[in-house]
């Protein structure tokens, strides 16, 4: 009873007056501030906006079942033939196959061209297989079951001329139809469990360049090993002052580490990411190299990848001389989520070699006299002086 009093013919007409004043103000409200720089966090009057949209909707749709109903029953009053609701919606689901038809080619003529280029590193080709592979055979499926499912509602809706075929139970079709799909899942999964194990390979092999990417709220740190090619060791107990990473000191690998603020690799060379985080789940994500692992606190991870196209290469591939390669965060991981980003550049051998030459070491002179490095070194050299003027 409540419902019908909603849709009273004689409030529509103000609850539609007051959505459209509403939906106006909000619309007013955005055009106004349009100029105003974009704040984080979400955007409650375009929210509310799309919530009256839904709830018009919602009674729009009440109002012409209402109508038709009347119509219906006044047809019936009058001795006459009412709506055929079988034909009818034989007819919708016919129309809905159609409409669904060109909505799956738009979203491939259109958002299939807004796809990733092709991978830009070894395993990505693999995976793009894969994901391609899985792809066909699910669309396959897909145009083949709606088709079915939509063709048969209407060739075989209800009429008083025919009647039904029961059928209970049949083997056969219980047996295509389980044992068919169980066969190809079986395949995509043993497909993808091989290429998942040659991806997250384990095995920390020679040449492999070791990278520390740290996540925190809301940028990533990098580091690179120095000239010895080793990382020094972290603790995040040590994380404090100058010591944003909680470099441990007391291991000399950990003297020549180097900062940088870009992410750039050689090309085919095994990369090898130490991916850590410092306070809540982030996520070391580049689309390009088909790379995604999360950053757990406490819960350190890696990634190895071989990236095969080096920037400049990339850009002539896409016809864009600004393109770059990204690293994001893709977790939700605060109100500044959006500005976690690093820019990614791949280069030749040479060209890797003379940037890491100009990088500078986390270990600065300041840092040095926060932990009072120097004095300790002094002192070393002074006493292995003494020792060298005492054997003269």
């Amino acid at each position: 009873m409540a419902f019908k009093r909603l849709i009273d013919f004689k409030k529509i007409p103000a609850f539609f007056a007051a959505f459209m004043l509403l939906g106006t103000n909000l619309l007013m409200a955005q055009t106004a501030t349009a100029a105003e720089p974009a704040k984080p966090g979400v955007d409650w009057l375009n929210v509310g906006y799309y919530v009256l949209l839904f709830l018009l909707l919602c009674v729009s749709v009440a109002i012409i079942g209402k109508i038709l109903k009347v119509y219906d029953l006044t047809q019936q009053i009058q001795g006459k033939k009412g709506i055929n609701w079988n034909n009818a919606m034989g007819v919708v689901c016919i129309l809905f196959l159609i409409v669904g038809g060109v909505g799956a080619w738009w979203e491939f003529a259109v958002q299939g061209a807004m796809s990733l280029p092709e991978a830009a590193s070894k395993h990505g080709v693999k995976i793009d297989d894969m994901f391609w592979t899985t792809t066909v055979i699910t669309f396959i499926v897909f145009v083949i079951t709606q088709v079915l499912l939509f063709t048969f509602l209407f060739r075989y809706r209800h009429s008083e001329k025919r009647r039904a075929y029961f059928l209970p139970h049949n083997n056969t079709i219980e047996k295509v139809w389980t044992i068919i799909p169980a066969i190809v899942l079986t395949v995509l999964v043993i497909f993808g469990f091989f290429t998942w194990q040659e991806v997250e390979n384990t095995t920390n092999t020679k040449g492999d360049i070791n990278i520390d990417i740290t996540g925190h709220q809301f940028a990533w740190y990098l580091r690179y090993p120095g000239p010895d090619g080793i990382l020094g060791k972290k603790n995040f107990r040590l994380i404090g002052g100058g010591n944003d990473l909680g470099i441990d000191y007391k291991d000399p690998n950990s003297f020549d580490d180097l900062k940088a603020d870009t992410l750039v690799l050689p090309v085919n060379k095994s990369i090898r990411i130490n991916i850590f985080a410092q306070d809540v789940i982030h996520s070391v994500y580049m689309p390009h190299f088909r790379v995604q692992q999360n950053a757990v606190p406490g819960l350190p991870t890696f990634f190895k990848f071989t990236p095969t196209i080096t920037t400049a290469e990339m850009q002539r591939k896409v016809e864009d001389p600004k393109f770059e390669y990204l690293l994001y965060c893709n977790k939700i991981c605060g109100a500044t989520h959006y500005s976690m980003q690093k820019v990614v550049r791949v280069v030749t051998q040479g060209e890797y070699n003379q940037w890491i030459a100009k990088q500078k070491p986390y270990l600065t002179y300041q840092l040095r006299q926060e932990l009072k490095l120097a004095a300790a070194e002094d002192q070393k050299k002074s006493i292995s002086q003494n020792r060298l003027a005492l054997n003269n």
